[in-house]
């Protein structure tokens, strides 16, 4: 069959799902995911990218998290909390991009690359020098947490509350709030030196 240039596929019937996934309005469930994706994907991306992984694979992350949110969704399965499981997908894909990456790179650590790559605006040269240092020393007292204590530091960010941050790394609102606490007071110590 010769195909004119005239010929176009509106005109083509299609079956069942093939029907619905070329149907001009979208779904309610996709609706949603686009809403939730509109809502999150910066602060996904930011924590993906705290993960020390590049805006591409950050970029993947985040895509292939609202993909299984649309999987999760459209099985009928549970709408409670969908924030803090957003969250828990991406960190769970984040932490699998970065081994891969270690895997594929013999292990190099990607945060003082990134710490050394980030721009730095201050106006006059001694301002950067001092800037840089602080700077390499806060990520250096950051990288010296425990990943938990980075990943909850990480969340809380992002604005997640500690019972949200709970389920997604798997701890207790008692050692959410203690890890935070740890936290933040090596931050500010460190800071203050």
């Amino acid at each position: 069959m010769a195909i004119r240039s005239t010929d176009s596929i509106d005109g083509l019937a299609f079956s069942g799902e093939a029907a619905t996934a070329f149907s001009a309005t979208p779904s309610e469930i996709e609706c949603e995911v686009i809403g939730l994706f509109d809502q999150f994907r910066n602060s996904l991306l930011r924590y993906a990218l705290s993960f020390g992984l590049s805006v591409h694979d950050g970029e993947e992350v985040t895509q292939e998290v609202f993909l299984a949110l649309f999987q999760h969704l459209r099985e009928g399965k549970s709408r409670h909390n969908l924030r803090a499981w957003i969250f828990r997908v991406a960190h769970n894909l984040a932490l699998k991009q970065r081994q891969a990456n270690q895997r594929l790179s013999g292990g190099r650590d990607s945060h003082e690359a990134r710490a050394e790559k980030q721009p730095d605006l201050a106006p006059s040269p001694e301002e950067r020098v001092l800037s840089r240092q602080r700077q390499q020393h806060l990520m250096a007292v950051l990288q010296a947490l425990p990943e938990r204590d980075r990943c909850c530091l990480g969340l809380r960010l992002e604005g997640l509350r500690y019972r949200e941050i709970a389920p997604v790394l798997g701890m207790s609102l008692g050692a959410v709030s203690i890890s935070l606490t740890r936290s933040l007071a090596r931050l500010m110590r460190a800071n203050e030196r």
